[in-house]
């Protein structure tokens, strides 16, 4: 937890006032066993009522006390652990969106799901705990084991006798649990990623009738689970019960040999009385600590796993230049591009070379797995080259803000994807102050508006997650349609017209050319006839640059692209 203390920073107040308060509510628990002595010696034996009457006054006085200031601190325990929480759940996510897909990849999605959730959470109740016990318990403990001393200096060499068994009872399972429960947390990731991945593929397990199989692994893994998380269990739940042996056990010669002192007038039975409650003070406050130590063994943990991300350093570093794209009539150059992903070895692009002008469209084409997807990414800078460089009007990505490039290009990616809310809050993703005219025009552009309009709320027809509420055709149209609302420089169709019928694509591919000329597209499909038109066409076989022309050019002197273009029209 050390590495997130600056998350803490602010809240100084509360963590210094809240275990405070808590000190003073055992200070006040530590005088009851004494006013406790003092009824039984000169109350009780005494037959005073009347000084019986005013010692139980000042218990419930120092009672109600010490539930004030329990009471403050657990206010500001729970107010310092949740804004902890809040700051650093926070920055959690904003530094996720700043690494790379790199990193991403790396990481995964379902570990930093369940870091962002269960890790934080974790963490944030490790500090409310320990605001509200780390200083109470210790406190109590050494507080009790001085009265007793001063009470009794010989009885109490019982206390020195069963502390180090108690401290290698703690040792022992913080030792044991600490990895224990990052395994867990790896664990979790694992149900996280299976359950991410069945709710997206539902229909297919269904078209595949793989209910059966995929809740058996999926009850595979919760089994496994399970049995980490038992395993955790029983070695913390053995805290407990050792460690009500031992104090009762301390507790057993305490009353033992007090009751041998008392029979020698060395010890008056208020004081035995008052050793008794000390002891159990002390035992109550030792079975507090070992579940904070649970508690703040689970919380390093997650602690550790959420520093870890915070930790990550993007490989891809901003920019800083936001020029304009007049200064160059190249709109995308690639020089001697290669790349490949991390840690994949073999390259997934190999010496790619092009360029091509403002206003002009790009076509890439190639079968299953040759990189277009990926060559595309490299252009919007998912990615960066492994050698090589890639221009846009004429300066190295790596140059521009990823602000700036980005409000440069427009993406459309190969899987439609759409958000929870409006239309045309969707449509509002590139530019928030785009007027209804804009919107609609982009709609017409991207065929979407005549469905769109036929909605009964049009643009504000409420979209549900992923937008499952529209068709796979509707969906593509309507990422388009937000591509173009944000009125960039460069439009990048990642195989995104794959769900629209012919007529439909031919309209598209139409109303782009005539009322998006200074617009520069590049376009990935599958087939031959949407890219025919296109003012150049790069062909892809395994990564390399098999051919590259127009249409015609390509007929005459590619191989594979004439046997995509002849199997296509057949």
């Amino acid at each position: 937890m050390q590495k997130l203390f600056r998350f803490l920073k602010p809240y100084k107040l509360e963590l210094i006032l809240g275990p405070l308060f808590k000190l003073l509510e055992a200070i006040f628990e530590l005088l009851v066993p004494i006013v406790m002595a003092k009824i039984i010696d000169n109350g009780i034996s005494q037959n005073n009522t009347s000084y019986i009457g005013k010692m139980c006054a000042l218990i419930v006085v120092l009672g109600i006390c010490g539930m004030c200031f329990a009471i403050t601190c657990q206010y500001l325990a729970a107010r310092c652990a949740f804004h902890y929480g809040a700051d650093l759940r926070k920055a959690l996510y904003q530094h996720i969106n700043s690494l790379s897909c790199t990193e991403l990849d790396k990481l995964g999605t379902s570990t930093l799901i369940n870091r962002i959730t269960n890790d934080v959470t974790a963490s944030q109740s490790g500090v409310n705990m320990f605001i509200r016990l780390a200083s109470r318990t210790p406190f109590l403990i050494i507080g009790a084991i001085v009265m007793v001393f001063i009470i009794d200096a010989k009885l109490s060499l019982i206390f020195l006798a069963i502390a180090p068994i108690i401290g290698f009872l703690l040792y022992f399972v913080m030792s044991k649990t600490i990895p224990l429960y990052t395994k867990n947390q790896k664990k979790l990731d694992n149900i996280a990623r299976h359950t991410g991945e069945n709710l997206e593929g539902v229909r297919v397990i269904r078209a595949f009738s793989r209910q059966k199989q995929e809740v058996k692994a999926f009850a595979d893994e919760c089994a496994d689970l399970e049995k980490s998380m038992l395993t955790v269990g029983k070695i913390s739940a053995v805290l407990n019960p050792l460690t009500f042996i031992v104090i009762n056990l301390g507790i057993v010669a305490v009353l033992w040999f007090g009751g041998v002192h008392v029979d020698t007038g060395r010890l008056t039975q208020g004081n035995l009385t008052a050793f008794a409650n000390y002891m159990t003070q002390i035992l109550l406050a030792m079975i507090a600590f070992a579940n904070l130590v649970v508690i703040l063994t689970k919380a390093q943990a997650s602690s550790i796993r959420v520093a870890q991300v915070l930790e990550t350093v993007s490989t891809m570093q901003d920019g800083s230049e936001l020029s304009d794209s007049a200064n160059s009539e190249i709109a995308i150059k690639f020089n001697h591009v290669n790349f490949s992903y991390a840690g994949a070895g073999d390259s997934i692009l190999e010496n790619i070379n092009f360029e091509i002008k403002k206003g002009q469209t790009l076509g890439i084409i190639g079968g299953t797995g040759s990189g277009k997807s990926t060559l595309a990414g490299l252009i919007y800078r998912s990615y960066d080259v492994t050698q090589g460089e890639v221009q846009v009007f004429g300066k190295n990505i790596k140059n521009y803000q990823l602000k700036a490039l980005n409000k440069k290009i427009g993406l459309v990616p190969q899987k439609a994807v759409l958000f929870t809310g409006s239309i045309a809050e969707n449509l509002k993703w590139a530019d928030e102050n785009i007027s209804e005219s804009d919107m609609q025009k982009a709609l017409d552009i991207a065929q979407a508006s005549e469905f769109v309009n036929q909605l009964q709320y049009g643009l504000n027809t409420h979209l549900v997650q992923g937008g499952r509420n529209l068709s796979g055709g509707q969906k593509q149209r309507l990422t388009i349609a937000r591509a173009l609302a944000g009125k960039p420089e460069i439009l990048i169709l990642d195989d995104s017209m794959s769900a629209l019928d012919y007529a439909t694509d031919a309209k598209l591919r139409t109303a782009l050319k005539e009322q998006c000329k200074n617009m520069t597209k590049v376009i990935i499909s599958q087939r031959a006839t949407s890219l025919m038109h296109a003012d150049l066409i790069l062909v892809l076989d395994d990564g390399a640059c098999v051919g590259k022309g127009t249409h015609d050019a390509l007929l005459k002197s590619c191989g594979v692209y004439q046997e995509i273009y002849h199997s296509q029209m057949q």
